[in-house]
């Protein structure tokens, strides 16, 4: 192909579905768009797309050439997280992704790490996905539940955080606290909306309380922990971030099936590099109060 640029623009235009959402991810004018794809069409004498007035959408020649430029892009995208990992200077950009829920605890950690290596652009990304590190979407990834086993990574034990259950005392003082797990059943609880999830207290939840009882249901632990403070019902959360609210009552005590294991994932090529080794050192030695 004698045009990688027009190749791109099409794979973004079937990945965005419209010309408009294609131009901001390729930070170029919605014209140059149009010019790419009609140039690439009359290159290749077919069809890519059929236009309509919601968007674009390949036809089985667009999505073949599709398929052929993503694994490229994707090819790049590693290749460039590899180059900028190497050196012997903590510069550039370092990107660390988690869970949401880690958010209160690693965004003041990543800030003192910033402090430390002024020169460093800090990415943090968080939320559920499962960032590709072999394609260079993340250098360091912070991951809860079984030990991650994904080929070519680097995984490390990082700490386990003890997870009880709690309610607020507003919603105490309106229904009650339940003397044992027998009552459950007769209180409003706070989950997670996927009965997928893979925290070992989501899945004890799941197999202990009854599924119409789980009334205030996300995908975000962030938004769970609010409902649980703001009395949507009774909800898991880690006895440090319980303690960081004024009007928590602990519900049931930590147990050992509860904790949630985390751990520090890199990848094979760029575990060594100076930036992520420094990053993983200091992380070690901050997250040594995390287990309360």
């Amino acid at each position: 192909m004698d045009n990688w640029d027009e190749v791109r623009t099409a794979y973004q235009v079937a990945k965005m579905g419209t010309v408009s959402g294609a131009a901001e991810v390729l930070g170029v004018h919605h014209a140059t768009v149009i010019r790419h794809v009609d140039a690439l069409e009359t290159r290749l004498g077919v069809k890519l797309f059929q236009r309509h007035a919601r968007g674009y959408t390949a036809t089985e020649a667009g999505e073949d050439l599709c398929r052929v430029a993503q694994a490229t892009d994707e090819q790049f995208s590693q290749l460039v997280g590899r180059v900028k990992g190497k050196g012997d200077e903590v510069s550039g950009e370092l990107v660390v992704t988690s869970l949401n829920g880690l958010a209160p605890l690693m965004s003041p950690t990543l800030t003192a790490f910033q402090q430390k290596f002024p020169d460093l652009t800090l990415r943090y990304l968080t939320g559920e996905r499962l960032f590709r590190l072999e394609y260079g979407e993340a250098h360091v990834a912070i991951r809860a539940g079984a030990a991650p086993d994904q080929p070519d990574n680097v995984v490390q034990s990082f700490v386990s955080q003890s997870v009880a259950l709690y309610a607020s005392q507003s919603y105490v003082d309106v229904h009650g606290m339940p003397a044992d797990e027998s009552e459950y059943a007769r209180h409003r609880f706070v989950g997670h909306d996927l009965d997928t999830s893979r925290a070992p207290f989501f899945k004890w939840l799941g197999a202990n309380v009854p599924r119409a009882n789980v009334v205030f249901r996300s995908t975000d632990n962030r938004a769970m922990e609010l409902a649980i403070c703001a009395g949507a019902g009774i909800g898991f959360m880690t006895e440090t971030d319980a303690a960081s609210h004024g009007d928590m009552v602990q519900i049931s005590a930590p147990r050992e099936e509860w904790r949630a294991p985390l751990w520090l994932v890199t990848h094979v090529d760029l575990h060594r590099t100076a930036k992520v080794q420094a990053f993983l050192t200091f992380v070690k030695e901050r997250a040594k109060d995390w287990s309360a």
